[in-house]
């Protein structure tokens, strides 16, 4: 069963000149690139990728900044002002659509059997602090809430990956029309039969 999923190298992997790095982690699990682009995204776009509207997404957000801060031992009234986790969570939602629209990103569409879990499993947590060794963000990031949100930032974790299949769908459509995704066929698919 093959599956299509967004990843988005965030500014902090374009700056960092890890887009090589790992897109080869990508590649090298049997996962192939069907679409790719470069480019500055409009506040439009952003608004649509991270959606205020969207309650899961923002209390979640919240919620993780909270536990972070817990196992910190950190007040989250003194620091940032709330201990309510959509009041949090739309703080961050902004800081995300400021930093999505600040510089370039690479927007690309990975596809494969069980794409969207295995791209999260590669990806690693989304607090790179609790990523494992081995994932992306456990090998080349070590940012958490606390220092985010006390520069007042998102967390830099080096990309967006879409979080389940129905997400996939939306984010891909979003992020590229149809006429953008190529289809072909990798020397794995074969072996793979």
């Amino acid at each position: 069963m093959k599956e299509q999923t967004l990843v988005i190298f965030k500014p902090d992997s374009v700056a960092r000149g890890l887009v090589g790095t790992i897109t080869s982690r990508f590649e090298k699990v049997g996962l192939k690139i069907v679409a790719a682009k470069m480019m500055m995204v409009n506040r439009e776009l952003a608004d649509k990728h991270y959606p205020a509207s969207r309650e899961a997404f923002i209390n979640g957000m919240g919620g993780k900044t909270l536990e972070n801060y817990q196992d910190m031992g950190i007040d989250p009234v003194k620091e940032v002002g709330s201990a309510d986790p959509h009041e949090i969570g739309l703080k961050i939602r902004e800081w995300l659509v400021d930093m999505i629209t600040a510089a370039p990103v690479l927007a690309v569409v990975l596809e494969g059997p069980h794409a969207v879990e295995l791209v999260r499993k590669m990806v690693g947590h989304t607090l790179p602090l609790k990523s494992a060794p081995g994932t992306i963000r456990g090998d080349y990031s070590f940012d958490s809430s606390y220092l985010a949100n006390v520069g007042k930032r998102p967390i830099k974790n080096l990309l967006h990956a879409s979080g389940q299949l129905d997400e996939a769908k939306y984010e891909v459509d979003l992020w590229f029309n149809s006429d953008e995704i190529v289809s072909y066929e990798r020397v794995e698919e074969d072996i793979m039969r």
